[in-house]
């Protein structure tokens, strides 16, 4: 039975405002998440929240019921709040229905399965939330295995990367690894290691893109450090016509994505 927490003095709701700052959640190794679609997607992949907040206009809603069930079935608590605790824990003024305080989870990079998936997506210094959760989206939408997290990247487990990621943070596995681990991985198995550069001639439409193709995004302002470039079996570009002189991390990506999976399937 959901219990009711009104007061913002509640240790709990201060201990859950306090996720939306790295240093608590590396303490504490748990993650806010909100809103019904991305928690109903978790619980679809069998990640349950340990604490479910929710306010009462929304406690009927068929959803809302179904997470409440398996918050208490998996041994977590489902508390009932107010909406202004509930923008309080979100730090949104129109807050989502539904708030979840989740485990933080990891992929080791040796566990993955490359040959599940015919594209990859990898990632260095990424340092936007917001690039992040949309190559996460990108990553569900291509069907890609999952996604590396190369070196210092913002922190997918940010209200900001969960947010953008739309769910897919639980849909797309998430492997954090340092360059020379990763390519020590790749080179024991198949793959191509695709870079995106500003410092090559190759179209990105030109080169055929075999199975399992690993799509490597350097960092938003410097792009890929010389010597990540030199690793890769392969450079491409996407044309600028315009004056910019490149796209946007995470557009870039997802314009790549689709041509690798247009490649694939002939």
């Amino acid at each position: 039975m959901p219990r009711q927490i009104t007061a913002y003095s509640n240790p709990l709701v201060k201990h859950v405002r306090d996720l939306r700052d790295k240093r608590h959640r590396r303490e504490s190794r748990q993650f806010l998440a909100e809103g019904l679609r991305i928690l109903t997607e978790a619980h679809e992949t069998g990640r349950i929240p340990r604490l479910l907040f929710f306010a009462a206009a929304s406690a009927h809603h068929p959803l809302v019921e179904r997470l409440i069930a398996a918050v208490e079935g998996a041994g977590g608590e489902a508390i009932e709040t107010t909406p202004d605790i509930l923008s309080k824990l979100s730090g949104k003024d129109n807050p989502q229905a539904v708030v979840g305080v989740f485990d933080e989870f990891a992929t080791p990079l040796d566990t993955l399965d490359r040959s599940k998936a015919g594209i990859w997506l990898v990632a260095e210094r990424l340092r936007d939330p917001g690039n992040l959760g949309t190559i996460l989206r990108t990553g569900d939408a291509v069907g890609a295995g999952g996604l590396i997290l190369i070196g210092d990247c913002v922190d997918p487990f940010s209200v900001e990367a969960v947010r953008a990621s739309m769910g897919a943070l639980f849909t797309v596995p998430v492997v954090r690894s340092d360059w020379d681990a990763f390519l020590a991985w790749l080179r024991t198995g198949p793959g191509t290691l695709v870079g995106l550069s500003l410092q090559t001639e190759h179209d990105y439409r030109e080169p055929a893109y075999p199975a399992p193709t690993f799509l490597l995004t350097g960092n938003e302002a410097q792009g890929l450090p010389e010597d990540y470039e030199a690793a890769c079996d392969l450079l491409v570009k996407l044309p600028m016509l315009g004056k910019a002189d490149s796209l946007n991390a995470a557009v870039a990506t997802a314009v790549m994505a689709y041509q690798v999976l247009a490649s694939q399937r002939g």
